[in-house]
């Protein structure tokens, strides 16, 4: 099974997530809807409430809920995004103008706060004691993370366990509670609700560091961001580190300069990617990326083999091989 099987497989109930949205999102403040469906319909596979979906799926949930409660997971994803960009200063957003970058810093952090706030309404509309438990420490730990990343922003020396702390409570927490949901949805056994948690930490980072290290590799058509964008926003991500860890003083003064740049331009980014490349920073990232998807499929042999858990393992694959 490929990616685009499971998409296929699970089409009508990613149709029904994006009516539920729909619906969530009117307001008679027009400034609301109009932001959020820019973001909202600007491209993504809704790789988190598909996980949600194939999770409940895989524990046997026959009821409705996982709609709305999928439509949580994509409006907490997406008022990080909206609050994010405004931290980053960016101007694009897979691919086209970001939010604030056509209305402003106000409206998306206004926005940002109007799709938390409904996030937690369809919590306690839909979901039980543990789920609103379950995603409002996620929210918490997400907030942390935007703050830890801030703190980190430009650390030339920031270790690689303080890069997979970011990289756990910004992105992989959130992936974590949208498997876990599916679980719990379902009434499933603690233990079965507990390796979809742990699985789905594990996909969550693999994603993020592959994603990290597509911002030195990918085609930018593709991928929806310029080369080195990270680098230009002082997020120094695993590659680098490996480089900085691997690389000699002159080499390190090189790229530091780099870093505290106001503004690095195509040659420097040239610069750092050939030092990456020489060190095999990106070998070694997504080796590691490897690692936690290979560590998150054996998670998954405790559930009897079925279509949803082949899905799941089609993702996890699919994960580390969009390489360009």
């Amino acid at each position: 099974m490929q990616l685009q099987d499971v998409l296929n497989h699970y089409a009508n109930n990613l149709k029904s997530v994006e009516e539920h949205m729909e619906k969530y999102l009117h307001s008679e403040i027009l400034l609301i809807p109009e932001v959020s469906n820019y973001l909202i319909s600007s491209g993504g596979k809704r790789f988190r409430p598909l996980l949600l979906l194939i999770a409940s799926d895989l524990c046997g949930y026959k009821g409705e809920k996982h709609y709305p409660l999928s439509a949580v997971i994509e409006f907490i994803h997406t008022a990080s995004l909206l609050h994010d960009d405004v931290v980053d200063h960016a101007e694009t957003r897979r691919g086209k103008a970001s939010a604030n970058h056509v209305w402003g810093n106000s409206a998306s952090v206004l926005v940002g706060d109007f799709l938390y706030s409904k996030s937690f309404k369809l919590m306690t509309d839909h979901g039980n004691f543990s789920i609103v438990k379950l995603l409002s420490a996620t929210t918490n730990t997400m907030a942390e993370g935007e703050v830890l990343q801030l703190m980190r922003c430009g650390d030339i020396d920031i270790s690689e366990k303080d890069y997979l702390s970011v990289v756990e409570k910004k992105t992989a927490v959130l992936i974590s509670a949208a498997c876990a949901v599916g679980g719990i949805l379902a009434d499933a056994p603690e233990a079965k609700v507990e390796a979809l948690t742990r699985f789905g930490m594990r996909l969550g980072m693999a994603f993020q560091i592959t994603d990290d290290t597509l911002d030195y590799v990918a085609v930018e058509d593709e991928f929806g961001k310029a080369i080195g964008m990270d680098l230009k926003e002082g997020k120094i991500t695993l590659p680098l580190i490996r480089t900085l860890k691997k690389c000699s003083p002159e080499e390190k003064d090189l790229i530091i300069q780099i870093v505290k740049s106001e503004e690095p331009g195509r040659e420097d980014i040239g610069k750092i990617i050939s030092l990456i490349d020489k060190y095999k920073g990106i070998d070694y990232s997504l080796n590691k990326a490897k690692t936690y998807i290979d560590e998150g499929k054996a998670l998954l042999e405790s559930f009897e083999d079925s279509e949803p858990k082949t899905a799941l393992l089609a993702i996890s694959d699919y994960l580390i091989e969009r390489r360009l």
